[in-house]
């Protein structure tokens, strides 16, 4: 064996990939495959909408009978739609993907030979022939493992729900009849399941409208059921806490030595974020997937000189399931470690404002409108009180937590790099909880996560909706105060995003593209809070940190930004609740009352007779 074949086996027992020749992966390979399994998908799902293709097929029995060509016409669809649904997995290298496609595309050329010599598509046939070549000789450009929730039983159950639905709902449509004789019970499961994958069976109908009617409805279920089940087998990872006590006990032992560096060093406790280690154990990154993103927050965890190690196991792992890999808020010197490491290019996303305590003051013609709104608040009779979570009983927290809860005007909670996600978890004790109360009645609260020894970082800012305007400025400069009692030199603010842009665009002299840009800036505040927090934050004259967005390049800005805000939950996308309809139509079916009477059964005691 040569050195180069030796060091290449070196590589690939280490990261788990294969190295390819060259040692550069061809980054068209996979764009050229999706697009061709697209085009050769839709071809065969169009198909079917000319009748006149099929039609000319009937008078060639001696090539295909009539059974034939619906058993060909039905695989035509349910080929065509899980290629288009396969698709997306080649793009991102999936190694099932390109396996199931293979399978998919040998089939699809049997069926284009059985519909020879009268094919109306033969280039469809040229397209598949040329794909599966492609795909044979670049297999080395198709290596990544399933996503997370990829695999696992849950598009089985899913499947298996709604095929016994689909049974029952083509059983109960024959019992209204008319049928041409009398059927027996296993004849009549039969043709449904037939049905049901678009061959007739052996039922016939005394009316051709409701046969014709009962042959759209089953063909009909059986496609939903097959996109289902292969949608829930091919979706991309879903955020699911997986951050376990032993990783998270871990990470405050990490926090305790070395969270002084970062203020976002303890929103890696989210429960919805998994972990990556270094080999030494002294660092780690706090990451999430989102749509084929592996995201990071802030810098890693943990000492400085242990995250190179940290980060290339990061990449590794991102690299084999073929994601691409992100860091969203880091610090400047966490970026220029990530682009060191990694190759990525980094760009200054905003300014992290903070308050240092002993230096803020409200006297001052530049503190003014803050100091009228906060004697405005104060006159109107609110107070503030400040502790530490662990300071308050459980029963007292779980009030404010269920009154706050209501102010809310969605459900849905946004953050992710910037935010804990909850108040008063396992382990949070040393969080600190404002709340603002007018007449003994709870307002407004503010809730700050630990920053190191000696520093706060704001998570949370929930108010009534029928407060006084200005509460907020009233809880931060009272917060800010209080601040010295519980041993804390240094508060961090909100983050402002794109701070530098909006200053600079405001000044006298800024250029046109300046100008143009904090303009879209502006716009885009009608929608997002850019332009507000920035001016919010600038109120208390902090120290502006800048931090970072760090990516692989521009090609994948688009996707990397559009799963950014898909994680900080300002894009949030429309589901679909297969399993909470299964569910309901099991129990419409009476299902449910089954599963619990056997359950029941298995859980009941048994006595012995004596």
């Amino acid at each position: 064996m040569s050195d180069n074949s030796a060091d290449r086996l070196d590589r690939e027992e280490k990261t788990g990939l294969p190295q390819l020749k060259g040692g550069r992966r061809r980054a068209w390979v996979p764009g050229i495959a999706s697009l061709l399994c697209l085009v050769i998908g839709l071809s065969d799902v169009i198909a079917i909408f000319k009748p006149a293709w099929h039609a000319r097929l009937h008078n060639v029995n001696a090539f295909v009978p009539g059974t034939l060509t619906n058993v060909t016409r039905s695989a035509d669809v349910i080929i065509g739609l899980m290629l288009v649904l396969l698709a997306h997995g080649l793009r991102r290298r999936k190694r099932r993907a390109w396996q199931a496609v293979l399978a998919l595309l040998v089939f699809d050329i049997v069926i284009h030979f059985l519909h020879f010599p009268r094919d109306p598509r033969p280039y469809s046939a040229v397209v598949a022939i040329v794909l599966l070549a492609v795909l044979l000789f670049f297999h080395e450009d198709f290596y990544a493992l399933g996503d997370p929730r990829t695999r696992g039983w849950n598009a089985w159950r899913v499947f298996g729900i709604l095929a016994v639905a689909d049974l029952a709902i083509g059983l109960g449509y024959l019992a209204m009849g008319p049928l041409d004789g009398s059927y027996s019970f296993p004849e009549r499961v039969q043709d449904v399941v037939y049905e049901l994958v678009g061959v007739y069976g052996p039922v016939q109908w005394a009316s051709d409208a409701r046969g014709d009617l009962y042959h759209l409805l089953t063909s009909a279920l059986g496609l939903f059921t097959l996109v289902v089940t292969v949608y829930l087998f091919l979706r991309p990872a879903q955020p699911r806490a997986r951050l376990g006590a032993a990783d998270a006990t871990r990470i405050r032992e990490l926090l305790a030595r070395q969270g002084d560096r970062d203020s976002l060093g303890y929103f890696a406790l989210r429960n919805d974020k998994n972990v990556i280690w270094s080999p030494s154990g002294k660092s780690c990154v706090c990451y999430r997937v989102v749509s084929g993103v592996m995201l990071a927050s802030g810098d890693p965890i943990g000492d400085p000189e242990a995250w190179p190690g940290a980060i290339a196991e990061f990449l590794t792992v991102a690299a084999r399931h073929a994601w691409r890999p992100a860091v969203m808020g880091c610090s400047e010197l966490g970026a220029e470690v990530w682009c060191r490491e990694g190759d990525l290019t980094a760009l200054e996303l905003g300014d992290e404002a903070i308050v240092n305590v002993a230096e803020f003051s409200l006297s001052g013609r530049s503190m003014r409108n803050v100091r009228q709104m906060v004697n405005r608040v104060a006159k109107a009779g609110y107070v503030a009180e400040i502790r530490r979570v662990g300071d308050i009983p459980r029963a007292e927290l779980d009030r404010v937590i269920k009154v706050t809860d209501s102010w809310r005007g969605s459900s849905t909670e946004r953050g992710f790099s910037m935010a804990l996600g909850r108040i008063g978890g396992p382990g949070d004790g040393d969080c600190v909880l404002m709340t603002a109360t007018e007449n003994g009645v709870l307002r407004a609260i503010l809730h700050f996560a630990p920053w190191g020894a000696d520093g706060l970082s704001l998570d949370l800012m929930r108010r009534d909706r029928t407060a006084q305007p200005g509460l907020n400025d009233f809880m931060i400069t009272e917060a800010i105060k209080a601040a010295p009692g519980l041993g804390v030199k240094r508060i961090s603010l909100n983050f402002a995003m794109f701070r530098a842009a909006l200053e600079r665009g405001e000044r006298i002299g800024a250029g046109p593209v300046l100008r143009a840009w904090r303009g879209l800036l502006v716009f885009a505040s009608r929608w997002f809070q850019i332009e507000s927090l920035y001016k919010f934050n600038a109120k208390f004259c902090p120290i502006w940190e800048p931090r970072f967005f760090v990516y692989p390049g521009t090609r994948d800005t688009p996707r990397i930004a559009m799963a950014a805000l898909e994680a900080e939950a300002f894009l949030v996308w429309p589901k679909l609740e297969v399993k909470r309809y299964a569910r309901r139509l099991a129990r419409a079916l009476g299902l449910g009352r089954l599963r619990a009477r056997a359950a029941a059964r298995r859980e009941s005691p048994r006595v012995t007779p004596g």
